[in-house]
């Protein structure tokens, strides 16, 4: 037996840390155990345990292997096996049909974030805009975040990450690290461990985060905003407060006093449910603490009052002047320090005016016919999906279920797996992983650009991403010279264009790092708007984060930091409040098919229930529970604990919609109202009600 090689690679998944890989290669197209790259500085030899363990997903034998045609009614699973040619000549011409039918907008290539590979993922784009295809609003998971973090910095990026090892108090707010974003937590941990550092963990139930927590607050949610306005209130009071430096660096600083007299601890906790002297010893903390690093999440983006929430933690990081520190600021993504130029691999040069932007979290109501989602123009009658899976993630799933269910949309799925929206296709693509294709990645939670080269073959006839988009383009006549370029050609091209040298330097190197200097970093020279202030009081339809105009309740956001009630408050009828994080082994949907990660999940989809609430429905540890809304019920399982406030209800993870008994997920029951300002889906942000379910019908009989 051959030893294996040790290769290095970049993990292509959507989590912030983005991690330096080193992948055993082994015989027969193969790969063994994956580790972390000890010499990245960020990833620091860490990684997830999915990850770790990928050779369980990449040789899985659920993989698809072939092309599939639909031989039965949509959703059935009945597909029969064709050739490649006859596949891209369907979808080709069911495009052509569409575009002569309704013109070029009743097309509607949709991908996102089932690989983070800047080639495969994003060459889609370029198929768009040379055909004048309909566009894609992106608002799945991080409209909300990124434009309150901009909303008083102007700009997306923040401290070192890596300065966490630096700082004495992490506030980790709105990320459970441990499940999704595992490097934060070396980082932190290696400030208690050198500097006796504590912890805050800030979020809505006991995470595996949270248990690590020196200081934990639970909080209600969609109330982050109240606890930091407090504790503003309070380094305003007790002297906390940095006034040089906001005379210097913030906008408004008097007026924001004067507007946080009335937002005292008493009326925080009235809000957030955390008591007086938990908000009291917070805001000391932070208060007499100077390198105190700000670490915000994604669950800012998942309320209706996210944005706000975010702008809200970065004042607090603003009023105690801890940007100035090294080990301190706000920091949420690095975003806007590459400044990529990806003209060639999303064809940008072929971009048309005036082509319609759908937006992506608004898919049901797209598919069935919703004026107002299509912005009056013609239906969507052809769709070709890549890296993600809308019939299960996508919020208002009743909606979305309907749309694709529509005898007269044809839809093409190109997946490494048959997930629930590969069962609504006509036609099924296989695709190959991160270990058998070339790509790039930038990191968001860091500072790395790195490379992942193809280590293997891919198994069966799997196609990579770019591949399929060029034979396409090719059926269709789209003109554009990144057709024919190879990924590692495009790769060049945009290291080349944006001033980062060649692939085979970032090949020599295996990552480049991008973090600019400490005093742009902590904007020591300014925040990103013209007169360099932080905005406290920021002009919310004017933040500069991609948008598609102002949405949602806009007009009544408020001028300064501050609690806003637009959550779905509980009502008499559902006077519980759905909450849907992450799963610590899924990532998103990807990973719940292989059985490691299925079962280190408990096996089947539960609902968490505080036991106070258990005992007054009469539920107990494991019953069948019925949990809906205006949207819809579904079948779960219940978890009695008390990781959370009573009220509040917790289900992790995105099972696939055939975990469950009546084959509806989760997000039946999440909304998909745009949140303001520019858009984005409340996941964790539902009104419902739960009820005892009693036994399925068939052990009833």
């Amino acid at each position: 037996m051959i030893a294996p090689v040790i290769r290095a690679s970049a993990c292509p998944h959507d989590c912030p840390s983005t991690c330096a890989l080193e992948v055993e290669v082994l015989e027969n197209d193969r790969i063994g155990r994956v580790r972390g790259a000890a010499q990245n500085s960020y990833t620091a030899g860490v990684i997830c345990a999915k990850v770790a363990r990928y050779a369980e997903r990449n040789h899985h034998p659920g993989r698809l292997m072939t092309p599939l045609k639909r031989t039965g009614p949509k959703g059935s699973g009945q597909f029969a096996p064709i050739g490649w040619d006859e596949a891209l000549e369907t979808i080709a011409d069911a495009f052509r049909k569409a575009a002569a039918a309704h013109g070029p907008e009743a097309v509607w290539p949709y991908f996102y974030a089932g690989t983070m590979g800047l080639v495969q993922r994003d060459g889609l784009e370029r198929l768009r805009h040379v055909m004048g295809y309909s566009r894609t609003f992106t608002t799945i998971c991080t409209n909300t975040a990124w434009t309150g973090y901009i909303a008083g910095t102007g700009r997306l990026a923040g401290p070192d990450p890596r300065e966490m090892a630096e700082a004495d108090v992490i506030v980790i707010w709105g990320t459970n690290a441990v499940a999704t974003q595992v490097n934060v937590m070396t980082h932190a941990i290696r400030a208690r461990k050198t500097r006796g550092a504590r912890i805050v963990v800030i979020d809505v139930y006991r995470t595996e985060t949270v248990k690590q927590a020196d200081m934990a607050l639970v909080l209600r949610p969609g109330t982050d905003a109240a606890l930091a306005c407090a504790a503003m209130h309070i380094a305003f009071r007790d002297g906390y407060a940095d006034r040089a430096y906001m005379a210097r660096y913030a906008d408004c600083p008097d007026d924001l006093e004067a507007h946080l007299k009335t937002r005292t601890p008493e009326w925080a906790a009235e809000i957030t449910g955390l008591s007086v002297d938990e908000i009291e010893a917070f805001a000391r903390l932070v208060g007499t603490t100077p390198r105190t690093f700000f670490r915000l999440g994604y669950g800012f983006t998942r309320g209706r009052n996210g944005a706000v929430g975010m702008h809200a933690a970065t004042s607090l990081a603003t009023v105690l002047g801890v940007w100035q520190h090294r080990g301190g600021g706000a920091f949420h993504n690095n975003g806007a320090i590459f400044r990529l130029d990806k003209t060639m691999i999303e064809g940008l040069d072929a971009v048309r005016p005036g082509i319609r932007q759908l937006d992506q979290s608004r898919i049901g109501a797209v598919l069935e016919g919703d004026s107002a989602a299509l912005f009056g123009g013609p239906p969507v009658t052809a769709m070709f999906i890549q890296n993600t899976n809308p019939v299960s993630v996508c919020p208002e799933q009743a909606r979305v279920k309907r749309g694709f269910a529509r005898d007269d949309l044809f839809v093409a799925v190109h997946e490494q797996f048959m997930t629930d929206t590969a069962l609504m296709a006509d036609i099924v693509l296989p695709a190959t992983t991160f270990v058998e294709h070339d790509d790039i990645y930038k990191a968001g939670g860091q500072q790395s650009i790195l490379f992942g080269p193809k280590l293997i073959e891919p198994p069966g006839e799997c196609r990579t991403n770019h591949e399929v988009v060029a034979a396409l383009a090719e059926r269709l006549g789209a003109q554009h010279p990144g057709f024919a370029m190879s990924p590692r050609e495009h790769i060049d091209w945009m290291l080349r264009h944006s001033g980062l040298g060649t692939l085979a330097g970032l090949e020599e190197k295996r990552w480049l790092d991008c973090q600019p200097p400490f005093e742009r970093a902590h904007y020591l020279d300014g925040f990103g708007y013209a007169d360099g202030k932080f905005r406290f009081r920021p002009d919310w339809t004017a933040v500069p984060n991609s948008n598609n105009g102002p949405m949602g309740r806009y007009a009544e956001l408020p001028a300064l930091p501050d609690y806003w009630a637009v959550t779905e408050a509980p009502t008499g009828s559902e006077p519980f409040r759905l909450v849907t994080p992450p799963a610590r082994s899924f990532l998103n949907s990807s990973f719940s098919e292989t059985p490691s990660s299925a079962a280190k999940e408990g096996g089947r989809p539960t609902l968490m229930i505080h036991p106070d609430d258990a005992a007054r429905l009469g539920i107990s540890d494991g019953a069948r529970v019925r949990i809906g809304n205006d949207r819809g019920s579904l079948i779960i399982h219940a978890h009695v604990a008390d990781g959370m406030q009573p009220g509040v209800v917790v289900s992790e993870g995105i099972w696939p919609n055939t975990a469950f008994e009546e084959g509806f997920g989760i997000n039946l029951l999440t909304g998909a109202d745009p949140v303001a300002p520019y858009g984005g889906a409340a996941f964790h942000d539902n009104r419902v009600w739960v009820r005892k379910a009693g036994r399925p019908a068939a052990a009833a009989a």
